[in-house]
């Protein structure tokens, strides 16, 4: 299916477990099977751009390694995890061109040209892209995760809006990790299900963009959100993506990952 030719396409994802997508886990199940299904609702993009929820910076920092290594960010996983590869190009001149415009808008940017891929972008994009031939890149996230500074570090990049690259913000929309492995798998969750309702909501519901934003930035007065996040890394790549959207974006996944529901949103 192609359609939008020339547009940026934004999606908001959980990205999962570590390594464990890839390995075959079955609390992934469905995860995989959305991940595999992607890129048919998609233009295929020129360039990948991944906000990262496993990458923090003092500043905003851009990936710019020409070809950039593994980051093998996770431990305690089989061997296979760490020789996993994805070996897309960067995409340097992209990267330095986003510095450029979250410099136009006063926000304190660098380059890295030595960081490899980190997990949040390998694990998907080889799910999705996996001949890992579409240059593709990373932007950090910024250490103290206020939620109004990622919401505009995406509005700062609304001028890449008209170029035919796929935006990910990668993270998770449940991200407890006791919950994860302190519950019965699949047990009901009330409290997980009204903040993923209210992201939904939110991100998807008939809001004007600057009631969507007020209720981002205020995020943590959400119905169950610091038992959702008790730390917000996993949540701010969304920030990201609803301030360069500018608008509401469509539910794509709401499925079991792990035995907690978690959510997707696609902007096209």
């Amino acid at each position: 299916m192609e359609h939008n030719a020339g547009k940026a396409q934004i999606v908001y994802f959980s990205h999962g477990g570590g390594p464990l997508p890839i390995l075959g886990d079955p609390g992934h199940r469905a995860m995989v099977a959305f991940m595999t299904q992607l890129p048919a609702q998609l233009t295929r993009p020129e360039a990948i751009l991944v906000i990262s929820a496993h990458w923090e910076e003092s500043a905003a920092t851009v990936q710019a390694a020409p070809n950039p290594p593994m980051f093998y960010d996770y431990y305690g996983f089989p061997q296979q995890a760490y020789e996993i590869v994805y070996p897309a190009p960067g995409a340097p001149a992209l990267a330095e061109r986003i510095v450029g415009l979250l410099e136009e808008h006063n926000i304190p940017a660098r380059i890295d040209v030595r960081r490899g891929f980190d997990h949040g972008l390998f694990i998907p994009l080889k799910l999705t892209y996996p001949a890992a031939d579409i240059p593709s890149l990373q932007l950090s996230l910024v250490r103290g995760l206020d939620p109004a500074a990622h919401i505009a570090l995406g509005k700062a990049l609304r001028a890449l809006m008209s170029e035919n690259i796929l935006v990910i913000g990668s993270g998770f929309s449940f991200h407890n990790q006791n919950a994860f492995f302190g519950q019965r798998l699949g047990a009901a969750d009330p409290a997980n299900d009204a903040f993923q309702d209210w992201l939904i909501e939110t991100c998807a519901g008939p809001l004007s963009q600057a009631e969507r934003e007020r209720r981002l930035i205020a995020w943590a007065q959400a119905p169950s959100a610091r038992y959702c996040h008790p730390r917000e890394e996993h949540l701010l790549p969304l920030h990201v993506c609803v301030g360069m959207a500018g608008k509401a974006g469509e539910v794509v996944f709401d499925d079991q990952i792990l035995g907690k529901r978690g959510v997707a949103f696609l902007w096209r």
